[in-house]
C-alpha cells in the first residue's frame, strides 16, 4: 500500500524536479491561520498527486501541528469510491470524474461531488537522456503506444537513423486504475487501445525509472517526476511546431498534453463546510499553497481561477 502520513511523522519523500522560473500569481493571498482547526484528514486517489498532497500536508502542519494528514495514492479511479464510502475527505484525481462516477456519487448523497482545479500539469513523454530524438508529433505518439500503429516499431519508424534505426521502441505506461492512463488514452491515443507490449507500471515514478534504465525506452508521466536520466520530448500537432512542456506552453494550450489536476470533495451545496477541510482548501489557493505546486514540478493556477474554486465551497474571496 502506497501510504504517506503527514503531521508528527516524517514523510516519505520522492525526488522531483521543480519547474524553473515559474511565478505564482502575486494576486493570491498569503495564508493566515485561524482558530478551531484540529483533527485528522485522509486523501485517497491519484498516485501522480502523492507528492503534491504530501507537501501540502507538510505546509498545513506548519500552521496546525496537531492536524494529521494521511495520503493514500493508488490511482485516480480509487477516489470516487472512497468519497462515496466516506473513507476520505479529499479525492485527488489527475483526470476529471467520469459521468458514471458522478452519477454514483449523486445516487448516494443526492448532489454532485465538488470539483476543485488545484494545479496544472503537463504530461511528459519521456525518453532516455541519450536518445537523440528531437521532437515527436501526436500522430507518432498514437502509433507508438496504440494498436493503430505497427506491433513492433523501431526508432527508425519515427525518424532516427544510423545505429538507432533498427532499435525496437520499448514502451512504459501506467495501469488502468491511473487517471494518467485514461487521460493519455483519450488525448494522445484517440481512445485507441494500448499495445499489449506496454509495460504497465504501478506508479508515476516507476514509469520514469523504467525509461531511465532502458536506452530505447519511452513512457508518459507527470512532469513532477522528471529526473536527470530522462528527457521530456517536445510535442507537435500534425507535424506543426513542436512545443516544450513548460508553464507558458501549458497555459496557452500550445503543448498538447496539458491538463488540470483536481481534488474532489463531498460538499452539500448551500451548507457550511467544517473548518478543517475549509482551511486546507483555503491553503491550496494561497501563495504558500501554489508555491508548493511549483516546488513539486507543476504549474500554479491564477488568482481568478482560485476565486472561482473557493466560491464552490461557499467562501467569498477577498482578493
Amino acid at each position: 500500500m502506497n501510504r504517506l502520513v503527514i503531521g508528527g511523522i516524517a514523510a516519505l519523500a520522492t525526488t522531483t524536479v521543480a519547474v524553473a522560473q515559474v511565478q505564482v500569481d502575486t494576486n493570491l493571498p498569503y495564508y493566515t491561520p485561524t482558530q478551531g482547526v484540529s483533527g485528522n484528514l485522509i486523501s485517497v486517489g491519484s498516485d501522480s498527486m502523492n507528492n503534491l498532497m504530501t507537501l501540502w500536508g507538510e505546509e498545513f502542519a506548519k500552521f496546525y501541528p496537531n492536524v494529521r494528514l494521511e495520503v493514500e495514492g493508488k490511482g485516480s479511479s480509487t477516489a470516487p469510491a472512497a468519497l462515496i464510502e466516506s473513507q476520505c475527505q479529499f479525492g485527488p484525481m489527475s483526470r476529471g470524474m467520469r459521468a458514471s462516477e458522478i452519477d454514483a456519487f449523486e445516487r448516494r448523497f443526492g448532489y454532485k461531488p465538488t470539483e476543485l482545479r488545484v494545479a496544472i500539469d503537463a504530461l511528459g513523454v519521456y525518453v532516455h537522456k541519450d536518445n537523440p530524438i528531437k521532437a515527436l508529433s501526436m500522430d507518432q505518439i498514437e502509433r507508438i503506444f496504440s494498436v493503430s500503429g505497427a506491433a513492433n516499431m523501431t526508432w527508425g519508424d519515427v525518424g532516427l537513423t544510423g545505429e538507432w534505426a533498427n532499435k525496437p521502441i520499448s514502451l512504459y505506461g501506467r495501469n488502468s486504475a491511473s487517471g494518467t492512463y485514461g487521460y493519455f488514452k483519450q488525448v494522445a491515443l484517440g481512445n485507441n487501445d494500448y499495445k499489449p507490449s506496454v509495460k504497465e507500471q504501478p506508479g508515476s515514478s516507476s514509469v520514469v525509472q523504467g525509461v531511465a534504465t532502458d536506452l530505447y525506452g519511452i513512457g508518459y508521466s507527470g512532469l513532477g517526476y522528471m529526473t536527470a536520466d530522462v528527457r521530456a520530448v517536445p510535442l507537435s500537432v500534425d507535424q506543426d511546431k513542436a512545443y516544450e512542456p513548460n508553464a507558458e506552453n501549458a497555459s496557452t494550450g500550445d503543448y498538447p498534453l496539458a491538463r488540470f489536476l483536481y481534488i474532489y470533495v463531498n460538499h452539500r451545496p448551500g451548507s457550511q463546510m467544517d473548518p478543517l477541510r475549509r482551511e486546507m482548501i483555503r491553503l491550496f489557493f494561497t501563495q504558500q499553497g501554489q508555491e508548493v505546486v511549483v516546488k513539486d514540478g507543476y504549474f500554479p493556477v491564477s488568482a481568478a481561477l482560485a476565486r472561482e474554486e473557493l466560491r464552490k465551497i461557499g467562501l467569498t474571496p477577498t482578493f
